[in-house]
């Protein structure tokens, strides 16, 4: 694992139980790409949540970006969140 994505999320107000079922379904979507080596899905906050993704390569990480999840994700983000998700590359420097 070199590289990563972190990707923080905030819910509208009364959307906070959709972000958390489109996320945990995208479980599903993650185990059917190959070159994402880890994802998960988490919750900061009421209405703060995320997704931190982990690559070998960045042909990995372009095909992550370019698949059904962010796909799902930026197709409703009209309807969920508050503002835009807050997309940061991240290169990993130390892993257990």
């Amino acid at each position: 694992m070199k590289l990563g994505i972190l990707a923080l999320i905030e819910a509208k107000p009364g959307k906070e139980a959709a972000v958390e079922d489109l996320l945990k379904g995208a479980v599903e979507l993650a185990r059917q790409e190959n070159a994402t080596v880890a994802w998960y899905a988490f919750r900061a906050g009421p209405r703060s949540f995320g997704i931190f993704d982990t690559f070998g390569d960045e042909a990995g990480r372009k095909a992550h970006l370019e698949g059904r999840i962010a796909q799902a994700l930026l197709g409703k983000a009209d309807e969920l969140l508050a503002s835009p998700p807050n997309i940061q590359m991240v290169d990993l420097l130390a892993v257990k």
